[in-house]
């Protein structure tokens, strides 16, 4: 597995996203609620990858949710940067935002605009389940240098 890594601007957030797939071989998301498209957001995810979240100061870390109300999309209160969404609890599934990604120059293919506004709250949890991809978050890393 090939691991692509990132995070926030002020380095708070650090990311681990790991795949088999190439960066032009994974499908590249651009969902079109009112949140992502003010983010610029192009988002992916491998439901047989995984992806680690690290946070060094989580009260830093915002949890945002608005809609439906499903998931927890995570920004860094120091920097500003969105880097990934999260639903679930014991089985927690994420997309990461390539914006974040150290490589996100690799993930070059013309994002698929998506639009899940016709979605009940039970379908978009069962999409999420399938599609988004494995994660686990840790809170109280030590400072990465560089």
């Amino acid at each position: 597995m090939t691991v692509h890594t990132g995070g926030c601007h002020c380095g708070n957030i650090r990311l681990g996203f790991s795949t088999e797939l190439d960066p032009p071989q994974t499908e590249v998301r651009a969902c079109q609620c009112s949140f992502c498209v003010r983010h610029g957001s192009r988002a992916v995810a491998d439901p047989n990858g995984r992806l680690v979240i690290s946070v060094k100061d989580e009260t830093q870390l915002r949890r945002y949710q608005f809609g439906l109300r499903t998931a927890d999309y995570l920004i860094c209160r120091e920097c500003g940067v969105y880097v990934a969404a999260i639903t679930g609890d014991d089985d927690a599934r994420a997309i990461v935002i390539i914006n974040a990604l150290d490589d996100r120059e690799r993930f070059n293919q013309e994002p698929v605009r998506v639009d899940f506004d016709t979605e009940n709250r039970a379908q978009r949890q069962a999409r999420r389940r399938t599609h988004w991809t494995p994660v686990e978050m840790s809170f109280g890393y030590a400072a990465l240098s560089g």
